[in-house]
């Protein structure tokens, strides 16, 4: 009996190792292992992705901001005397010359009678705010009308406080219309504000327009593209490349042997989808841009950026 259970034993053992050696029985790789495939993947798989080849180029940093058109030169009018408006001999849009009779003034108190007080024009230029009504009560501290030189215009915006470190005189921009789609002005900084506002946290800029142009008017609503960083010569590829995790960020490389590796990368400036990588990657190199949230080291993939193609 002893013998037999050997016997028996020795048969078991032998079928264990055999099963063992068996293809395809080797043990697996615990998921996060060096070389094992990623949670639920097949390491055989064959995997679908787009690339797109690193390159090297500038990327330019902007602000977007709303503004105003406005006359670049302007004043507001104000009477010698307190009083009420007897008249009002200009309209808004009306042009006058310097010196031009605009409105009387009645400083008249009850009980007397003075002489009307004319009010004239300091400058010479366009009516931009509309009169006070005759009939109102004003003091020498009331504007009446603003007088500007609408020939002369200019965009004013205003700037997050988080922006003002990069305004400077002289930075380009594009200013757009509603009234005009699809078509842009190019202007130019011509004044930053030396305070930030603490009511609204902005700062005020004025952008002059490089050509003339008589389409742009006054009190129009602009769409302003400030132009601010120039992020020179830099390693670029599309954001969608770019993954990350607890680790940092990382890329997927493809293989000459139709394979993908991970790669850990830093990125930089990120202008409109565009992403710099300042380390991790050379010019030139295949990532993978669309598909890289399924790969894992060593996956075999199939390149479709360019129909028929197979990497």
């Amino acid at each position: 009996m002893k013998k037999r259970n050997m016997a028996i034993m020795a048969v078991f053992l032998v079928v264990i190792a055999a099963v063992m050696l068996l293809p395809g029985t080797a043990k697996k790789l615990p998921p996060g292992a060096p070389g094992a495939a990623g949670p639920g993947t097949d390491a055989t798989a064959t995997f679908t992705v787009r690339t797109a080849t690193v390159t090297r180029r500038s990327l330019q940093g902007y602000i977007e901001s709303n503004g105003d058109i406005v006359v670049d030169t302007a004043v507001k009018v104000y009477p010698q005397v307190s009083g009420e408006i007897r008249s009002v001999k200009v309209a808004l849009g009306s042009y006058v010359v310097k010196g031009q009779l605009i409105a009387e003034i009645d400083p008249s108190m009850p009980g007397s009678a003075y002489a009307l007080n004319p009010v004239h024009a300091p400058i010479a230029g366009t009516v931009t705010t509309a009169p006070m009504p005759v009939g109102s009560t004003v003091t020498a501290s009331s504007a009446i009308i603003g007088l500007g030189d609408i020939t002369d215009v200019e965009a004013e915006a205003m700037i997050p406080e988080r922006y003002v470190g990069v305004l400077k005189l002289g930075l380009k921009a594009s200013v757009a219309f509603e009234a005009y789609p699809g078509e842009s002005f190019s202007a130019t900084v011509s004044r930053v504000s030396p305070i930030v506002d603490a009511g609204s946290r902005t700062k005020t800029i004025r952008l002059s327009f490089d050509k003339s142009d008589p389409r742009i008017n006054a009190g129009m609503f602009a769409k302003i593209q400030l132009d601010t960083v120039i992020y020179a010569n830099r390693l670029t590829v599309s954001g969608s490349a770019v993954l990350s995790d607890t680790s940092g960020s990382y890329v997927f490389i493809v293989n000459a042997d139709g394979t993908a590796s991970r790669r850990a990368v830093t990125t930089g400036a990120d202008v409109d989808g565009t992403v710099e990588l300042a380390s991790g990657v050379d010019e030139g190199e295949l990532v993978v841009i669309e598909g890289a949230s399924v790969l894992f080291d060593g996956a075999v993939i199939k390149d479709i950026t360019v129909t028929g193609a197979s990497k």
